[in-house]
């Protein structure tokens, strides 16, 4: 078993290749100065990041923190605390202040002259920090110290490995893109994510030079400097970690209520004939809208499926139902859902209003042939010499001095055993008019 564990622990040991103390500290001392080509291959890598950006494009996006210079001083940051060089510590906080205000000073002028300053789905997703991306900062920051401090490693894609997982670029063009558009949650959500990234690379940077690599620590004259310095940092950690723990909390309680609201629709709101174009969940509100299609569902349905909220623990859930069973507006629908359609709902909803409208255009001959059957029983009855109608909708072309004109007419043809007499012509017409009301009729007798 000691041969075992002595394996198993000569395969974690990260000093096997380990890179001289001296030069790793040299390295990354050189790698935190911010000035001449460096800062303006900052400016420019926030330029090619606030495009990517703009344009809601991934690619872009990560070549523009691949070419960011940021991660050194903050990297410099963590090794001054691991091995108390205070004037380490001081020079990259400085260093670290200018690179950030050249950065969200770039960002705003470039959201500010550009023509198209909207919020895409890139841009958004660095608004809303948690608690995961502390531990992404805080994995990213140990593997690179790791990878800084091993021979075999440092030149490898580790480091842009890191600076892609941990994204500081984007955050702080979001900044920018607040402070431009005047959007100050945008902006505070975008620095705070900057700040918890800067802060926990950082905090593994220290926490891998001080427990992996185990770098010799500068010796301070007064031991007091050093617990306040230690008491500071405790402060920061916990000021940045608490909000992001909050955050990530009603992250997953906004999953748990969408995962549930999801599995009551696929199980409850199924009905044949009804077709869901679009569910619009408020987590704030506790409410959920579906929008439906096709055969009406009744008030019992309804009262049912609210009933039923209470096994998916949905007992304050505000249920609205839209249907609409005749035709529907696009525009309406578009607004309600906030252009959120996917295009085969969008191409249900366009069906559905052709179907509607060729049924308004058949209703007339549908009702006309619905009248046929029925007065075929009626008449009959007071005039027995009566055997056949037929009745059918149908176009009248008057012809003026200027020119001709439709309109439409109802032709009913009547046919008999024996000639009909005038008086009773006028009856039957008198009664066809009451029964179907309508004026438009033109009787034509034919005797068999």
């Amino acid at each position: 078993m000691q041969n075992y564990f002595k394996r198993f622990k000569d395969l974690l040991h990260v000093g096997h290749e380990s890179v001289p103390e001296e030069e790793v500290i040299v390295g990354i001392s050189e790698g935190a100065g911010f000035s001449g080509a460096k800062l303006w291959i900052l400016i420019l890598a926030i330029f090619v990041a606030c495009l990517g950006l703009n344009t809601n494009s991934t690619a872009v996006i990560i070549g523009a923190m691949l070419i960011s210079p940021l991660m050194g001083p903050i990297i410099g940051m963590g090794l001054g605390v691991g091995i108390n060089d205070f004037d380490l510590i001081k020079r990259c906080v400085h260093n670290y202040l200018i690179a950030t205000l050249f950065s969200v000073c770039t960002a705003t002028l470039y959201w500010l002259f550009t023509p198209i300053a909207q919020a895409e789905s890139e841009l958004l997703a660095r608004t809303s920090p948690s608690f995961y991306d502390i531990l992404i900062a805080l994995c990213g920051g140990l593997a690179g110290i790791i990878a800084l401090s091993n021979k075999s490693q440092r030149s490898g894609n580790v480091i842009p490995g890191v600076a892609i997982a941990t994204a500081l670029m984007p955050p702080l063009c979001t900044v920018g893109f607040g402070i431009a558009t005047a959007n100050i949650t945008y902006a505070l959500g975008a620095l705070f994510l900057y700040l918890i990234n800067t802060i926990f690379i950082a905090l593994a940077t220290y926490i891998g030079v001080a427990f992996i690599v185990k770098f010799k620590k500068k010796e301070y004259p007064d031991k007091s400097i050093e617990k306040r310095i230690r008491r500071i940092i405790i402060l920061i950690i916990l000021v940045t970690i608490i909000p992001a723990l909050w955050l990530t909390f009603g992250m997953v309680r906004e999953s748990i209520f969408e995962q549930r609201i999801d599995k009551f629709v696929k199980t409850e709101v199924q009905f044949p004939g009804s077709q869901i174009i679009s569910k619009t969940i408020n987590y704030d509100t506790k409410s959920l809208s579906i929008m439906l299609i096709g055969k009406e569902i009744d008030s019992l349905q309804i009262n049912k499926m609210k009933e039923n909220l209470r096994y998916y623990s949905l007992d304050d859930l505000n249920l609205q139902i839209i249907q609409n069973n005749n035709e529907i507006d696009e525009d309406a629908i578009s607004l309600i859902l906030q252009g959120n359609l996917s295009q085969q709902n969008q191409q249900l909803i366009t069906q559905h209003n052709q179907n509607v409208k060729l049924e308004e255009q058949l209703s007339p001959y549908v009702e006309t042939e619905n009248y046929a059957h029925s007065i075929q029983k009626e008449l009959p009855t007071l005039f027995p010499q009566i055997e056949n109608i037929s009745m059918a909708k149908g176009v009248k072309v008057i012809k003026t001095d200027t020119a001709t004109k439709d309109s439409s007419i109802t032709l009913i043809v009547i046919e008999s055993s024996k000639p009909i007499l005038t008086d009773d012509k006028d009856k039957i017409q008198n009664w066809l008019k009451q029964r179907t009301n309508r004026s438009d009729l033109s009787i034509i007798y034919q005797n068999k």
